[in-house]
């Protein structure tokens, strides 16, 4: 019995889905091999890699144990050379990417059978598209990208098509802390598209790569493929003139910002572009104060969520009550798909009378 999550993500169509956690141990690896398990009930050619490391005993930061990530029978996993001697299951060597990590060259696999695996991919974006596109080839309809604590390009729509993000109590707390602190992540993800005539003229920064500036008639002030973290001065030497809007295709980070808003002072409705949400590294509340006066951000491109899941224990304490938290969630969030996958999980075990796909072993 197929779950809602996965019927969602099975209706999209998309090739690639990101899976990406709010903070450490909240879920993510749990919401991971429930895709995992419910593509192999589907019988659907499957591809995972990471873009840092999950599956191991524990976790590197607190040192807490990790549930591990469950690899199907059929699965082609993208992962470290250095990673297979520690494989709890029979693989098969397929090919090598030609993409190299601190734990060795990424190998292409196929598993054998059911059993543990841990996973190291590729960190960069551009080395992340190479694997993705070596999956693609050997056979898989769809690529599972697992994320990392603190990065979030893997989620970026120029990667994945999709996005599920997790969320829980070990953010930290009570129930409306964590529910607000995920509002403002979604709010940040799903920052509105650029309009098309906008869209029109900043695209080539995002076709290049770099920094653009614009008059409010929509005349071009500077362009050139500059690294976002060297714009700020840059920026600032267009003070005196009439700056209508900004793109920038690389991370925006505080020194940025706080150019941008010095300039939106200055120039009233002043218009900034990103690539996308994942590119932002400020706060949501700083969002809304640019657009409290009377700046707008748009992404370039558009990021999907298909998905929330929710993690109601905190290894580190302060855990909900898993039925109380999905009707709290539910009701904040109606705009997305919400679940508690294990809950879930639970609910289809109820119905059918036999153990879920997600679950069995």
């Amino acid at each position: 019995m197929a779950s809602q999550l996965w019927q969602r993500i099975q209706a999209s169509g998309i090739g690639t889905l990101a899976v990406m956690g709010m903070a450490k141990n909240t879920g993510k690896t749990v919401a991971l091999n429930h895709v995992l398990a419910q593509a192999a009930a589907q019988d659907l050619a499957l591809g995972v890699t990471s873009i840092g490391r999950d599956g191991e005993d524990r976790d590197q930061v607190f040192l807490i144990p990790k549930p591990p990530v469950l690899i199907w029978p059929g699965t082609l996993v993208a992962t470290a050379r250095d990673t297979l001697a520690r494989a709890k299951l029979r693989w098969k060597l397929l090919g090598a990417t030609g993409v190299d990590s601190p734990m060795g060259e990424i190998l292409i696999v196929k598993a054998l059978e059911y059993g543990e695996m841990e996973v190291a991919g590729a960190s960069r974006s551009s080395d992340q598209l190479k694997v993705i596109q070596r999956l693609k080839q050997c056979g898989c309809k769809l690529v599972v990208l697992d994320g990392a604590l603190g990065r979030s390009h893997h989620a970026s729509p120029a990667i994945a098509n999709g996005v599920i993000l997790a969320t829980g109590a070990a953010i930290g707390g009570g129930m409306q802390d964590v529910i607000r602190k995920t509002r403002d992540r979604l709010a940040i993800l799903g920052i509105p598209p650029v309009p098309a005539e906008l869209g029109a003229r900043v695209q080539p920064v995002f076709d290049a790569g770099g920094v653009g500036l614009w008059d409010a008639q929509g005349r071009e002030l500077f362009r050139a493929e500059i690294a976002s973290i060297n714009a700020a001065a840059v920026l600032m030497q267009f003070a005196g003139q009439d700056v209508g809007s900004i793109a920038v295709s690389g991370a925006v980070g505080r020194s940025l910002w706080k150019a941008v808003r010095s300039l939106l002072a200055l120039h009233p409705g002043l218009q900034l572009v990103v690539a996308d949400g994942t590119k932002l590294f400020v706060d949501h509340h700083e969002v809304q104060a640019l657009q409290s006066l009377g700046g707008a951000l748009y992404g370039f491109r558009s990021i999907r969520i298909l998905g929330l899941t929710l993690n109601p224990f905190s290894p580190l304490g302060g855990s909900f009550v898993g039925e109380e938290f999905l009707a709290t969630a539910l009701s904040a969030f109606p705009d997305y798909d919400v679940t508690d996958v294990l809950l879930a999980e639970q609910d289809m075990q109820r119905k059918t009378g036999v153990p879920d796909a997600a679950t069995a072993t």
